[in-house]
């Protein structure tokens, strides 16, 4: 019997990335006292969940498994695991007393919820008319991705480097907001003329 496409690899990744997003959070929450392990086991709990990320599409892609299902947990994966990581280290930075690096962090958070929001719901309107978005977009939304992933975790990892010096904290959130407002802008300018047209 042939087995159902919900079970092929890429969409097991999917699953297993939804899952791992609680662990996380509970890991960077509740070990948020406990030093070194404290901060180098939400990091590895982060770390596999965007590994799973890097390798659901491209084994979909190159093992022809895209499925219809996929296309909508593997998006739905991805907000969950910005989101509720990005949720998470907020809490974490507020109950350590990083009150200066949270205020700051709340605005990456909106920006990063506005252009999630905004992006999906351009692709909503454009679903059915088989628009491509230009290759500048496309990059710039796998920049987008890597800068959150990687900036994530130097974010969590960065009390054993450099101890209570934030500096590393702000250049990343720095990066993670430029490249999801410019991601955002490429993808509104690549969507606009299409939708617009449309309407004419």
């Amino acid at each position: 019997m042939k087995k159902s496409p919900i079970l092929n690899v890429p969409n097991i990744l999917s699953f297993i990335r939804v899952l791992l997003v609680p662990v996380f959070v509970a890991t960077i929450l509740f070990m948020k006292n406990v030093k070194i392990w404290g901060f180098i086991v939400p990091a590895v709990v982060y770390a596999l969940t965007a590994l799973t990320d890097m390798l659901d599409g491209k084994i979909a892609r190159k093992y022809n498994l895209v499925t219809d299902f996929g296309k909508f947990i593997d998006p739905l994966a991805d907000k969950f695991m910005v989101l509720g990581s990005m949720l998470a280290i907020l809490a974490w930075m507020f109950e350590r007393g990083q009150h200066t690096q949270g205020m700051i962090f709340v605005w990456l958070v909106l920006v990063i919820l506005f252009r999630e929001l905004a992006v999906t719901s351009l692709r909503l309107v454009v679903a059915g008319k088989k628009v491509k978005v230009d290759l500048a977009a496309n990059m710039m939304g796998k920049l987008k991705t890597v800068s959150q992933m990687v900036g994530t975790v130097l974010i969590i990892i960065e009390p054993l480097i450099f101890g209570n010096n934030h500096v590393m904290s702000y250049v990343c959130m720095a990066v993670m907001a430029f490249t999801t407002i410019v991601s955002g802008w490429n993808y509104l300018m690549g969507y606009l003329p299409h939708i617009v047209a449309s309407e004419e």
